[in-house]
C-alpha cells in the first residue's frame, strides 16, 4: 500500500477500519451466542449485520484504492467520510441493540469482558476493593493472541504503590506478578487465541506462590515480597497496567483479547479446588474476595461485555 499516513482522509480511514474490526468482533460474538441459544430472529438480524459490515468494508476499501491512485479530491473524501460514519454509527445502535437483548436473557456471573484493540482508554474498573490479605489466590480465563506480549489482564494499586498486585506480560518478556513492586516470572503461555484458564497462588511467608494453567501447576517459587500483606483500599482494574492511582494507563501495556471469571480468595486454593475451576466441576467456587458478577464491574472507553459460558464455548 502506498504511503497514505500522513494525510487526513489515510487516518480517517484507518480510524474507520479499527472501528469496522470492533464491529466485526462484537458480531462473532453474538454469533457464538446465538448458536448457544438458537434464535431464529438473532440469526437473521445477525446475517442482516454482517452483510451490512461487509458492504461496509468495501467502501472503507475502495476508498484507500482511491487515495493511492491520488483520485478524489477533499470533497468527495468528505462525503464519502460523513457516508461511512452514518452507517457505521446505525451498525453499532443495532449491534448494541442485540447485546442488550442477550444481556437480559444471562446469569449475572456468565459473562466475558471483551478489549479489542490496545490503548490508554480502555479498561474495566472493579466497584470493591481488596482487603488486606496475608495470602491470596487469583483466578481468570484469558483469550489472547496480542503479540508482542498480551499486556496487562489486571492491576491493583494503592496509595503510594501503583505496582500492590499486577499481572503484565509486557514486550517479549514472559508473563509476570508484581507484589509491591517485587517480580516473578510465571510460565504461562497464553497468546495462542484459545480460552485458557490461570491461577496464581501466594502466601506473605517466605513469599511462596504457585502457577497453574489448564488446571495444572506449571511453577513454583519462593521469596516473592515475604511478609508483606496486601494493602487494602486501592482500586483494582481489568485491562490495564495502573501507573498512579486508579490512572495512567500506557496503550503499549493494555490487554488485548477476552477476560472472565476473575475471581479472587484471601487464602491458597488447593490443587484440586484450582482443578475443578479449570473443568467447570460443579464444585467450583466463587471467590470469596472478588467473585466474578456483572453487577461488580464498570467498562470504559469501548470494553465490551459478552456472554460467555466457560468450558462449553471455549476454543
Amino acid at each position: 500500500m502506498g504511503d497514505l499516513s500522513r494525510t487526513p482522509a489515510a487516518e480517517t480511514l484507518s480510524q474507520l477500519g479499527q472501528t469496522l474490526q470492533s464491529l466485526k468482533t462484537r458480531l462473532e460474538n453474538l454469533e457464538q451466542y446465538s448458536r448457544l441459544n438458537s434464535s431464529s430472529q438473532t440469526n437473521s438480524l445477525k446475517d442482516l449485520l454482517q452483510s451490512k459490515i461487509d458492504d461496509l468494508e468495501r467502501q472503507v476499501l475502495s476508498r484507500v484504492n482511491t487515495l493511492e491512485e491520488g483520485k478524489g479530491g477533499p470533497k468527495n473524501d468528505t462525503e464519502e467520510r460523513v457516508k461511512i460514519e452514518s452507517a457505521l454509527t446505525s451498525l453499532h445502535q443495532r449491534i448494541s441493540e442485540l447485546e442488550k437483548g442477550q444481556k437480559d436473557n444471562r446469569p449475572g456471573d456468565k459473562f466475558q469482558l471483551t478489549f479489542p484493540l490496545r490503548t490508554n482508554y480502555m479498561y474495566a474498573k472493579v466497584k470493591k476493593s481488596l482487603p488486606e490479605m496475608y495470602a491470596f489466590t487469583v483466578c481468570m480465563w484469558l483469550r489472547s493472541s496480542a503479540a508482542p506480549g498480551v499486556g496487562t489482564p489486571f492491576s491493583y494499586a494503592v496509595p503510594g504503590q501503583a505496582n500492590e498486585l499486577v499481572l503484565i506480560e509486557w514486550g517479549n518478556n514472559p508473563m509476570e506478578i508484581l507484589i509491591n513492586d517485587k517480580v516473578a516470572k510465571l510460565p504461562f503461555v497464553i497468546n495462542d487465541g484459545k480460552w485458557h484458564h490461570i491461577c496464581i497462588t501466594w502466601t506473605t511467608r517466605d513469599g511462596v506462590w504457585e502457577a497453574y494453567q489448564d488446571g495444572t501447576q506449571g511453577g513454583t517459587g519462593e521469596n516473592l515480597a515475604p511478609y508483606h500483606p496486601i494493602k487494602p483500599q486501592g482500586v483494582l482494574v481489568l485491562g490495564q497496567e495502573q501507573d498512579t492511582l486508579g490512572g495512567g494507563f500506557d496503550a503499549t501495556q493494555a490487554f488485548v483479547g477476552e477476560l472472565a471469571h476473575f475471581n479472587i480468595w484471601d487464602r491458597k486454593l488447593t490443587p484440586g479446588e484450582v482443578y475443578n475451576l479449570a473443568t467447570c466441576s460443579s464444585k467450583a467456587l466463587s471467590g470469596n474476595v472478588i467473585a466474578w458478577a456483572e453487577s461488580h464491574i464498570e467498562i470504559y472507553g469501548g470494553a465490551t461485555k459478552w456472554t460467555f459460558e466457560a468450558c462449553r464455548q471455549i476454543n
